[in-house]
């Protein structure tokens, strides 16, 4: 069996962006969890629990990063 369609150009072939509403909708979401992994990062340092303080800094800023990613490419 033979596909007769032709090739099809892989740099058209591109998804539509995502409309504004989703975007900022799943920007916001991001934003409430980077806010969430901050304040775990803040009450570790608080408590002396210094490896989970960086963990949810680490989290908060790859959330954050992951959010402005979305708004920015879609």
């Amino acid at each position: 069996m033979t596909d007769d369609r032709p090739a099809a150009d892989p740099v058209r072939e591109r998804r539509p962006r995502r409309p504004l509403v989703e975007r900022i909708g799943m920007a916001g979401i991001a934003l409430v969890l980077a806010a969430l992994f901050g304040t775990v990062g803040a009450a570790a340092f608080a408590g002396g629990e210094p490896f989970l303080a960086v963990m949810g800094g680490l989290g908060c800023l790859m959330t954050l990063w992951v959010g402005l990613l979305t708004l920015v490419r879609g």
